[in-house]
């Protein structure tokens, strides 16, 4: 089975649960991708291919890989890990019912570029102080030692570019499944912008749970020794 699709991230809207409790999801189109190779050794992959685009958009050697696969002309291609390959067959396409409400998976994308940023934004400095007297607000201060070490220790935060990086959230669940329009709706904000590319994985960590399964109520344990403050106070 495969563990993860390619899809494209739609924006956020909210839902509510049969208790009518206000829960937020991002509306994420997942697939449909085609497989277009198999791979056995020395571990288990799948290639997809999603987001069909026209021919003029590749280069001959991507053409020529997707015209052996017999697949059409798609934009991302990309590895995923599979524990069986048996039930896939190259050109089968796989849609959003490959999740099911309940699911948690990890959705990887490009968290939105902020440019040039100083470092009270960047890396939440406190800044200097705010009284006029101060010429030093927001400014970079000393970055390094005098005579020892006489230099400045590497991954020393300092203004520079913000965002545009690899970003994978972690054990989002499911909540809704739209056949009809391909869509996955998941709890909670993915990174990245609107038609942002995201691979979405099962999740590494959490296991499916129905969405009807109630969290059991732990009792609290009580040390029988010890006496509560209210109790103290009463017999005063």
């Amino acid at each position: 089975m495969i563990l993860g699709l390619m899809g494209k991230k739609l924006g956020m809207t909210q839902i509510f649960d049969n208790e009518g409790n206000t829960i937020p999801v991002t509306l994420v189109e997942a697939g449909p991708c085609t497989i277009l190779s198999l791979k056995d050794k020395p571990k288990t992959k799948v290639v997809l291919g999603y987001l069909p685009v026209k021919e003029s958009r590749l280069q001959k050697p991507v053409l020529g890989f997707l015209k052996k696969s017999g697949a059409g002309p798609v934009k991302h291609i990309k590895e995923f890990a599979s524990s069986d390959n048996k039930d896939y067959k190259i050109g089968q396409e796989i849609k959003a019912d490959f999740f099911q409400p309940g699911d948690f998976v990890d959705v990887t994308g490009t968290s939105i570029g902020k440019g040039f940023q100083g470092g009270m934004v960047r890396w939440n400095w406190s800044g200097g102080p705010a009284a006029h007297g101060s010429m030093h607000h927001r400014r970079v201060g000393s970055i390094g030692s005098s005579s020892d070490p006489s230099r400045v220790y590497k991954g020393q935060h300092m203004p520079g570019h913000m965002g545009h990086q690899t970003t994978t959230v972690q054990s989002l669940r499911v909540m809704r499944v739209d056949m009809d329009n391909n869509l996955i709706l998941v709890k909670g904000c993915v990174p990245g912008h609107k038609n942002g590319l995201l691979y979405i994985n099962k999740s590494k960590k959490k296991a499916h749970r129905s969405l009807d399964e109630k969290k059991e109520l732990v009792a609290v344990k009580r040390n029988p020794m010890k006496q509560s403050k209210a109790k103290v106070g009463a017999k005063k």
